[in-house]
């Protein structure tokens, strides 16, 4: 036995025990429901973990993210389900059937072409379980901002997109108009409305410009920590907190982080 084969064992071998009527009282209550946000979250850990070049710190994500799917696997088996086996198997087949130009009789492609075939593999096993329509099989506990990208990347496959970057700054500009128009009338529901359409417009933009929306919106996130921190230590240098200023002084903070950053 590998030490590959031996480690998942193991670890097969540990869910079990704490969900046997004598293990862990907690791992015992949960359910798919009760597991599914550690299981979310532990995806987003890991791309943590590689956004900031992290390998340790990956490792010790990837094995919290595999211990999700054992979880799972574990509690589909109890019930007669499926178990650990089924879902790898499946995994399997499914490369080995969006891959023939690897393991058929394929002609070879480049990136692009194999990421085509790969859209149109989807859609026929979409179409099998009888997902029918463009937009069918997207989950909808996806992260807002990553569904709308893949809803406009589908729509985009029929041809309904815009000509380009350009356009989709124009839209951009007449939602924000809109948005700016229903300010004076506080509705909060028109404004919850303008605002998620200036969100998915903002989603059409990143996908036609190649750019991962979510990414983007990460660096902007750790952007922000750091310079807020940043003038936070130029406060506290001066014997104050940021809560001491106005407006005008923290702009200041912001604007010598902004420039010692550019220097740097």
């Amino acid at each position: 036995m590998d030490d590959a084969t031996a480690a998942l064992r193991d670890l097969l071998s540990i869910m079990a025990r704490l969900r046997a009527p004598d293990g862990c009282p907690w791992d015992r209550e949960q359910d798919f429901a009760s597991i599914a946000p550690y299981t979310i979250e532990e995806a987003f850990e890991v791309a943590d973990a590689i956004e900031r070049h992290d390998l340790p710190g990956l490792q010790d994500e990837l094995g919290d993210l595999l211990l999700q799917v054992v979880f799972h696997a574990r509690m589909a088996e109890e019930q007669g389900a499926f178990d650990f086996a089924a879902v790898a198997r499946s995994i399997s087949q499914k490369m080995i059937r969006r891959h023939p130009h690897v393991f058929g009789e394929a002609a070879s492609r480049d990136t692009a072409e194999q990421n085509e075939a790969w859209e149109r593999q989807k859609e026929a096993e979409r179409s099998a379980r009888q997902e029918i329509g463009t937009l069918a099989g997207l989950p909808r506990n996806l992260p807002a901002l990553v569904r709308a990208v893949k809803l406009t990347r589908r729509a985009a496959r029929v041809g309904f997109d815009w000509p380009d970057a350009d356009a989709i700054l124009a839209k951009l500009a007449e939602e924000t108009a809109e948005l700016r128009a229903e300010l004076a009338t506080r509705h909060r529901e028109r404004l919850a409305d303008e605002l998620g359409d200036m969100f998915f417009v903002l989603a059409n933009l990143a996908r036609k410009l190649e750019i991962d929306a979510e990414a983007s919106l990460r660096h902007a996130n750790a952007k922000f920590e750091r310079r807020f921190k940043a003038m936070e230590a130029l406060a506290a240098a001066e014997g104050k907190t940021l809560a001491d200023h106005e407006l005008d002084g923290m702009e200041d903070y912001w604007r010598r982080v902004k420039e010692a950053e550019r220097g740097a």
